[in-house]
């Protein structure tokens, strides 16, 4: 829905997009200009009526990245994630400009409601079982998107990146000894010989990110930080409690039997089999990491002024609708709190003995 009010500067974004539309001699470059509600911390989303279109406009680079690179990644996401059928179509890239400074892409507006959990478990898992069976290209095929040596290690350095947040997010000491505990044993799985299948993965897989058309179908709406690494990091991102719990339109608590059913509709879903079974709770246990430790990371620079240049990331909390910023707050309260800490280490126990990992 449109609400102008909802994100900061929109008219200076819109008349931005409009020029970048007329300067690339764009056919839609007439159509009228929708803004809709802000609901990420990444993007503005712009409906060009009529089109069947929305432009993705970027707020700040989740990469790091400067603008055109930035652009250029989140393009390639589209493109490499498309055979899957699972996920939007790219119409057009509009590069960084001096009224459009970080640039954008036309992508195709998908038509649909959000997630109901758990009814529709099985659809997501099936959208992501079939973009980790899509073939992965060789190594000189797979640039710009991240493609590490070790996913792992690589993973792991993300974690401890954003883990050096965490003395200065308020935690009190029990909870961060229980995250402090969760980091050794994630780094000892490390070390380990062996490393899971890798494929192309979406790594923001959670429920928030999927609509559902009107046949039954799921997809997969936002890939910006799509990278070649381990499917299990997808399934873990769409049903932790930190992911279902994300976003208003599709909140929902699962159970430790409803997430192993998910996991094994999955492993028979995917062309990768049982091969990825042991390592289903240990990457969920990483991507619980990630993404509890960005929490302490957007507690601690979120309050900052919006930064000067357009290049990498600025969680600034001005950029986004303060009813936005207001729900956010209160979600990583939720997540950095001890009980649901607890919660989460908990219940990697359970899926260990469900799951038989």
């Amino acid at each position: 829905m449109s609400d102008a009010a909802s994100a900061p500067g929109v008219d200076g974004l819109l008349q931005g997009l409009r020029w970048a539309l007329c300067e690339t001699r764009s056919p839609f470059a007439e159509c009228p200009l929708q803004m809709l509600t802000d609901k990420g911390l990444a993007h503005h989303h712009v409906r060009l009526q009529g089109s069947g279109l929305l432009a993705r406009l970027p707020k700040q680079s989740q990469m790091g990245l400067p603008a055109a690179e930035n652009l250029a990644y989140e393009a390639a996401c589209f493109q490499r994630a498309a055979a899957s059928g699972h996920v939007p179509i790219l119409a057009g890239t509009l590069a960084p400009g001096a009224r459009l400074p970080r640039g954008g892409l036309l992508v195709q507006e998908i038509v649909g409601r959000p997630i109901r959990l758990p009814e529709d478990l099985h659809t997501m898992v099936a959208a992501l079982a079939a973009l980790h069976a899509l073939p992965l290209p060789g190594p000189d095929q797979r640039q710009p998107l991240l493609d590490a040596a070790d996913p792992l290690q690589a993973l792991q350095q993300e974690i401890q990146a954003q883990a050096v947040h965490l003395g200065s997010a308020g935690l009190d000491a029990p909870t961060r000894q229980l995250i402090d505990g969760a980091l050794a044993r994630f780094q000892a799985c490390l070390e380990q010989p062996e490393r899971p299948a890798r494929r192309l993965i979406a790594f923001d897989a959670h429920p928030g990110n999927f609509l559902v058309r009107n046949d039954g179908q799921a997809v997969l709406v936002d890939l910006e930080k799509a990278r070649y690494s381990h499917p299990p990091l997808d399934l873990a991102h769409a049903t932790l409690y930190t992911s279902t719990t994300w976003d208003v339109a599709s909140s929902a608590e699962l159970n430790p039997q409803q997430v192993a059913q998910a996991c094994l509709a999955w492993e028979a879903a995917c062309n990768l089999g049982r091969s990825q079974r042991s390592w289903l709770v240990p990457l969920r246990a990483g991507m619980w990491l990630w993404s509890v430790t960005w929490c302490a990371k957007w507690r601690v620079l979120s309050p900052r002024q919006v930064q000067t240049a357009v290049d990498g990331e600025d969680w600034s909390q001005a950029l986004t609708a303060q009813d936005l910023v207001a729900h956010v707050r209160e979600r990583v309260d939720c997540y950095l709190s001890r009980p649901v800490v607890q919660r989460v280490v908990d219940e990697l126990d359970v899926l260990h003995r469900l799951l038989g990992s």
